[in-house]
């Protein structure tokens, strides 16, 4: 095993879900991630703490939960979520302990990313002060062109945020991809617009992993792919009706493979234990050798990938706020079961904009918005996977849903969750109370 810090490659893509052929999805093309996952290990069980981008990418990189380091909702304007002035973004504290840092592609958890860490912002434009699309084949070519200059005498990090499968789906040229037929998750309605929205996401889930394979082939060109920590993940589930913005596995499961033959992680395996991608930071400061900040709430499981002992989580949260509208709903998902409190009556479930425009929503309107939230949801998976059938209230299930409704409660006074005193407001809404009635009075 080596002592030398790793360079570290951080690779991650928007609305993936486990949509992969690793994951067993079989009409999906991914070649590269596939042989990262032969050549490293594949978490079957890694879950979002947030169904949408800048929640869960904020935990991604503070280790701390979005209502915890202040990003509940999207980060972009009009929404204007940002990280609490005192959260340290893993790039900052990678480059205090010597690492230089360079970002590719997106970041999407501030509207200041000069104060994140980072030496290099490679797909800013300084002219018009906004990013880049981050298209996968163009930030590849500069992820591989940086690999291919003279390396500094410092470890790397290196974040790459790709845009795919991001809709809509042909961005950047990506086309249907039916090659192999289509595979329609159980959580949708079968049919032609089911087929017709999933030939395209296949389409630019390859149109990704063909990027990754241009990066991970620089890598082993520059002779860096043993010494290099390469972790590969999905900022949460796919952009589907009753997936992304909810709380139901197909909205926080996501793809989680790393591979680094130098520190002891052999290749070809699985992970069974339950993870939060809260647990990534740390997970990656204990890799460098380096303790994570006091105030950090995942856990690392790097000794799990390494398969030494480790005890398992026996549970991980999640939880919404804001995304198209106020929708704070908080949830803990055990190995069995899943516990959701909805603090509002809004859809049954949230389809956000870029979804409702898709033929499935447009086919199934009522199946979506012919309800609204209950004020609590309870699941058992193993049963209902699909979670259909809610059992909260059941008596035959009243002592599991009093001891997850404590256990719930328990993490969100110890993680400090503003919802336990009320409404939350965004920032837009108390941008107005200052215009409109004076900063004194705003709430």
């Amino acid at each position: 095993m080596s002592e030398k810090l790793p360079h570290i490659l951080l690779i991650t893509c928007h609305d993936l879900g486990r949509h992969l052929g690793c994951y067993g999805v079989p009409t999906v093309r991914t070649p590269s991630l596939d042989a990262l996952a032969a050549g490293g290990i594949r978490l079957e069980r890694a879950f979002a703490t947030a169904p949408s981008c800048s929640p869960s990418r904020a935990a991604i990189a503070t280790g701390r939960y979005p209502h915890s380091n202040g990003v509940m909702g999207l980060a972009h304007p009009p929404f204007d979520w940002d990280l609490h002035a005192d959260e340290r973004h893993i790039a900052g504290i990678l480059r205090d302990a010597g690492y230089q840092t360079h970002l590719f592609g997106f970041q999407h958890v501030t509207p200041h990313p000069a104060r994140l860490g980072f030496d290099e912002l490679h797909s800013f434009d300084q002219l018009r002060g906004c990013y880049e699309p981050a298209l996968g084949a163009p930030v590849a070519e500069r992820v591989a062109a940086l690999l291919a200059d003279p390396l500094p005498d410092r470890p790397l990090y290196l974040e790459v945020n790709l845009e795919e499968p991001h809709r809509p789906y042909d961005q950047g040229g990506a086309t249907p991809d039916e090659e192999r037929g289509v595979w329609i998750p159980p959580c949708l309605p079968e049919g032609a617009a089911a087929r017709e929205e999933m030939a395209a996401l296949q389409g630019a889930i390859r149109q990704a992993d063909r990027a990754i394979g241009r990066m991970l082939a620089a890598l082993d060109a520059a002779g860096l792919a043993g010494s290099t920590l390469v972790v590969f993940l999905a900022d949460h589930g796919l952009a589907m009706p009753r997936a992304k913005c909810t709380l139901y596995d197909p909205g926080i499961e996501v793809a989680l493979l790393l591979r680094w033959p130098d520190g002891g992680i052999a290749g070809g395996r699985t992970c069974p234990h339950l993870v939060s991608n809260v647990d990534l930071l740390p997970t990656l400061l204990a890799a460098a050798g380096l303790p994570a900040p006091g105030r950090t709430q995942g856990r690392s499981f790097l000794p799990a990938l390494r398969g030494e002992p480790f005890v398992s989580r026996t549970a991980v949260y999640a939880e919404k706020t804001f995304h198209s509208y106020y929708d704070p709903m908080r949830a803990i998902r055990s190995e069995r079961f899943k516990y959701i409190r909805n603090r509002e009556t809004a859809f049954a479930v949230e389809v956000p904009a870029d979804v409702e425009p898709g033929a499935i929503f447009r086919s199934h309107v009522e199946r979506y918005h012919g309800s609204q939230h209950p004020p609590a949801e309870l699941y058992d998976l193993d049963a209902d996977p699909l979670e259909q059938h809610n059992l909260s209230g059941d008596p035959h299930y009243r002592e599991i849903e009093r001891r997850l409704g404590a256990q719930l409660r328990t993490w969100m006074v110890e993680t400090g969750d503003p919802l336990l005193s009320g409404p939350i407001a965004s920032p837009a809404a108390r941008q107005a109370w200052q215009v409109g009635v004076g900063a004194s009075e705003a709430p």
